[in-house]
């Protein structure tokens, strides 16, 4: 994966975090994965399709998912309830947009997002990709997000 695809996901998840919660992120050493799995236990799935195609995954654990939807919902949700998993969809949604709109010459189209809770899950990378993980701490908690995507053939 071209490392410029890496840095509008970079400044989309710490923009959308200091907006929507009001949180500074602090970001950690990149890596890639091998196996796709989510690298925490709540984890917003979002596919990238265009003249690059793939996934971005933004995995928070529990505590940091309750915490997150806490501060847009303005009130603590008890558990990890259909609020929390909106919360969490909502800004995974907002950071594949936002780093789209950075990535506009390769004419990517977003899907709709879901959320998945559990580590034990598969994500569905293109076969060619080298996700790259890239994570954040936080005063809320860990913030982890992966990135895969492939250029087109056509591109």
């Amino acid at each position: 994966m071209r490392v410029e695809f890496i840095n509008p996901f970079v400044a989309a998840t710490s923009d959308v975090f200091q907006t929507m919660l009001g949180r500074t992120l602090t970001r950690g050493p990149l890596s890639m994965v091998r196996e796709h799995t989510p690298m925490h236990e709540v984890s917003g799935l979002i596919g990238l399709s265009g003249a690059c195609r793939g996934m971005v995954v933004v995995s928070v654990g529990r505590d940091t998912a309750i915490s997150a939807a806490e501060a847009m919902l303005g009130a603590r949700p008890e558990g990890l309830d259909r609020d929390v998993l909106d919360a969490i969809g909502e800004l995974t949604n907002m950071i594949a947009g936002a780093a789209k709109t950075k990535l506009e010459e390769y004419r990517m189209t977003i899907g709709l997002p879901m959320v998945i809770c559990g580590k034990a899950q598969a994500i569905a990378f293109p076969s060619q990709a080298s996700p790259i993980v890239i994570p954040f701490e936080s005063d809320i908690g860990p913030i982890c997000v992966q990135v895969g995507l492939v250029e087109s053939p056509a591109s």
